[in-house]
């Protein structure tokens, strides 16, 4: 039997081992979801919305417990954990409303009646990240079930307890038995299963670009369906004309929020060159008092990094001070503590400016007017999020439809609102998730002509 070892990457000690499903108790799964999901298509759209509103409650009663865990298992700081947890109920809140509202269309036709039906895929693989274990399993598993469909759920190996808690969770809220089922496992073995495996019409997928392109390879073998929300190296864009004050205050949590591991992290700081002394002037005062800490003090901002593997990587980066402007604090002993860390690199193509780090580090790079902003902005293979900070409308508008980024804020740092679609363009995914139309991402469209003779 393979198992899993969690780690409290705070202190290094062994949380748990855990079993890791193999390939036939994948296939059982699945063949379990599959009866599971025929059964709750039948029920009335009034009684799954209603088994939703109960898996929400269930949820937001849990919310402390749910935060502890990600806490011990993630190394979240507790207020942002509390923050997921209640993310996940509403969310689940949110799409209770979608099975009432599955609506299809009739269609002026001659010679009869032409309609169309919402359907259910079917069995849908969803496969997660270790960096936002609960909410984004709760963006691909909510509008998923709402749609009709049953959900199998592998997690990430480092962070799987609190997606196996919200299956608990919702099996005690009168889900049918198989209908959501969460799978600790390997990629190459679970994961690489629900991918190949027929029954399992649709994956959701988030995580690296490369992990990305192998899933859609594999996926186009029986045309399956694929949503696919990957890497990304996105730019927070400041102009001289902005409130250099705030942005300079706000840029760290755009980047050190979650020890940077975050696909939407602005990571690389766009200034303009004639505010860009003034700029990192008050930028450093900010990166000083981001507070690295133990994830349990409500005071901390930041955590440690994931695991001792991904902290190597990050540092791998950062081999020496050469581009080093300033570095925040972090604490020292047992954890895979990274402080936050601000760099200046000489060229636009260093490759702290390309890859996507996945840690506590910014590049900051000057731009001379609105076009080099823009060339600089869609220079990265990615473009899933970003930042523009200006004053006036017209530029903000201006540059917003020019960069190319699937999620943009303007003087602000938001990516991500449940009701709002959320996704990218070019390496950084395929598909949208969110917002008012995701459960139709997760529904067939069937065309029904009846037809009607003459009297």
């Amino acid at each position: 039997m393979t198992t899993l070892t969690i780690v409290n990457p705070s202190d290094e000690t062994v949380i748990s081992e855990i079993e890791a499903f193999d390939v036939e108790q994948t296939d059982a799964a699945i063949e379990r979801a599959v009866t599971a999901q025929k059964l709750w298509a039948a029920w009335t759209p009034a009684d799954r919305a209603a088994a939703l509103r109960r898996f929400a409650a269930a949820v937001e009663a849990d919310v402390e417990n749910l935060a502890l865990l990600e806490v011990r298992n993630s190394g979240h700081p507790i207020g942002n954990a509390r923050g997921e947890a209640a993310h996940v109920a509403q969310v689940l809140q949110y799409y209770s409303a979608a099975p009432e509202r599955l609506i299809g269309k009739q269609i002026p036709v001659a010679g009869g009646l032409d309609v169309t039906f919402l359907e259910p895929i079917g069995v849908v693989g969803v496969i997660t990240p270790w960096n936002f274990p609960m909410t984004i399993a709760s963006w691909g598993f909510a509008p998923a079930l709402a749609a009709g469909n049953a959900v199998v759920l592998k997690p990430a190996e480092w962070t799987p307890l609190t997606s196996l808690r919200l299956a608990e969770l919702g099996l005690q809220s009168g889900l049918p038995e198989g209908l959501f089922q969460v799978l600790p496992g390997e990629g190459r073995v679970a994961g690489d299963r629900l991918v190949t495996h027929p029954e399992v019409r649709k994956i959701v997928f988030t995580g690296s670009t490369l992990t990305g392109r192998s899933i859609m390879a594999k996926a186009a073998a029986q045309v399956k369906h694929v949503t696919l929300e990957l890497g990304g190296k996105s730019a927070n864009i400041v102009f001289a004309d902005s409130d250099l004050e705030k942005a300079a205050a706000t840029a760290p949590y755009a980047v050190f929020d979650n020890s940077g591991q975050d696909c939407c992290a602005r990571t690389r700081l766009l200034v303009e060159r004639s505010a860009y002394d003034r700029f990192m002037e008050l930028l450093e005062p900010a990166v000083k008092r981001f507070v690295v800490g133990d994830p349990a003090d409500s005071a901390t901002e930041m955590g440690p990094l994931v695991s001792k593997p991904h902290f190597d990587k990050v540092a791998s980066y950062v081999p020496d001070d050469t581009d080093v402007a300033f570095r925040g604090s972090a604490p020292s002993g047992p954890g895979f503590w990274f402080p936050p860390t601000v760099l200046t690199p000489r060229s636009e193509t260093d490759r702290t400016v390309v890859d996507e780090i996945f840690g506590p580090v910014v590049a900051v790079l000057p731009f001379d007017d609105e076009a080099d902003a823009i060339r600089l902005a869609n220079s990265s293979a990615y473009g899933l999020s970003g930042s523009i900070w200006t004053q006036s409308l017209d530029r903000a508008l201006r540059v917003s439809r020019a960069v190319e980024a699937g999620t943009l804020s303007v003087n602000s740092h938001s990516s991500v609102r449940y009701t709002a679609p959320f996704g990218g363009v070019k390496q950084s995914g395929l598909g949208r998730e969110l917002g008012p139309d995701a459960p139709l991402s997760f529904t067939e469209t069937k065309n029904v002509f009846i037809a009607i003779g003459a009297q």
